[in-house]
């Protein structure tokens, strides 16, 4: 029997999962705000970060606030997107073709760009 030829390719579901969970796992690498538990939601074909506000810059109760999107596009890249809680609207930050690369800058964040 060739095992290739029965092999089943992953579902949706599946692929959904997998990076939900890749995401949730570099999170607990991440250098700012360790003590905190993020979120990561899907929303249509995106993926966002959400985690109580430590600083209290964007909100003094230290309530839930948007850290990062993450967005797929064609060509199998990836944007990395900052929230401006100002004006409420994502700003793209980095795009690349490796969700692992995208996901070292989220979490080492040396510029704060998300976790504010």
């Amino acid at each position: 029997m060739n095992l290739a030829a029965t092999s089943v390719a992953p579902t949706s579901a599946q692929v959904l999962d997998w990076v939900v969970r890749r995401v949730e796992r570099a999170l607990k690498e991440r250098v700012r705000y360790r003590y905190v538990k993020p979120q990561v939601l899907h929303e249509g074909e995106s993926y966002r970060i959400q985690s109580p506000c430590c600083s209290r810059k964007v909100d003094p109760n230290g309530g839930l606030i948007d850290i990062a999107l993450l967005v797929p596009h064609e060509g199998g890249q990836w944007c990395l997107c900052s929230r401006d809680h100002a004006h409420h609207t994502w700003e793209p930050q980095h795009q690349s073709s490796s969700l692992e690369v995208l996901l070292d800058l989220l979490c080492i964040d040396s510029e704060h760009q998300f976790w504010v």
